[in-house]
């Protein structure tokens, strides 16, 4: 008795794992893992990050051809401080661009844009340092403290060394969001003192380093438009 019903128990299960494997393959999807999704545009990334170098490597190629104007130093420290300025601009337009024209992408690449940004200012500084004071500690901290535009341009990089720093996803989760969006919102502190830099650094025509100071103005006023309107959102309405 104890051995037939055994043996039917057996049965019953072998009949029901048959019937799920019918199940199974009759309904596609089912029993297999969720594919994993794709990320759009898989090239975006690769995409900046050779775009990117291109500047520097367009400076180096006519460095060595000796296709610079006659002051090469002072042009590849005004060239490598320009792109800085360009990449920080553009990773400060990521959200704006996505509240007015609903856009996504470069939601994706804004941590990129400023890393560029920290390089290309660092390469700046490397630059003054190495090839225009050639390591002349006295010279550097005499024009630090007494040349103005310089003195905004190094406290400007200071302040991009935390931001670059804590830019991954390990950072965001070990200081948690509130601190880490607190330090990351010193960028807008650095972006105005690079704009001072670039127009006290002009000495003539100021039309270009206004223009950059004009599209920086834009976007911290499109920045605080946006923080105003969530503001009054949030507010209780008023009986």
């Amino acid at each position: 008795m104890i051995y037939q019903g055994l043996r039917a128990r057996k049965e019953c299960q072998a009949v029901a794992n048959t019937e799920q494997q019918s199940l199974v393959r009759r309904l596609p999807g089912l029993g297999r893992r969720a594919p994993r999704r794709r990320e759009p545009w898989p090239w975006l990334k690769p995409g900046i990050f050779l775009g990117g170098l291109v500047p520097l490597v367009w400076m180096a190629l006519r460095a060595g051809a000796g296709a610079l104007s006659a002051n090469p130093i002072a042009e590849i420290e005004n060239e490598l401080g320009l792109t800085a300025l360009i990449f920080l601009l553009a990773s400060l337009a990521c959200t704006p661009a996505k509240r007015l024209l609903g856009w996504t992408w470069q939601m994706r690449v804004r941590r990129e844009l400023g890393l560029f940004a920290f390089f290309y200012a660092s390469l700046h500084f490397l630059a003054y340092l190495v090839l225009d004071q050639f390591f002349d500690w006295g010279a550097i901290v005499a024009d630090i403290a007494q040349r103005p535009f310089i003195t905004v341009g190094v406290v400007a990089l200071v302040l991009m060394v935390p931001i670059a720093f804590t830019s991954t996803n390990a950072w965001v989760r070990r200081l948690g969001y509130l601190r880490w969006q607190r330090i990351h919102q010193v960028v807008y502190l650095a972006g105005a003192l690079a704009v001072v830099h670039f127009i006290w650094r002009v000495k003539l025509d100021v039309s270009q380093p206004l223009l950059y100071a004009a599209i920086f103005a834009s976007l911290i006023a499109l920045r605080l438009a946006f923080w105003l309107r969530k503001r009054a959102a949030a507010r209780p309405p008023v009986r």
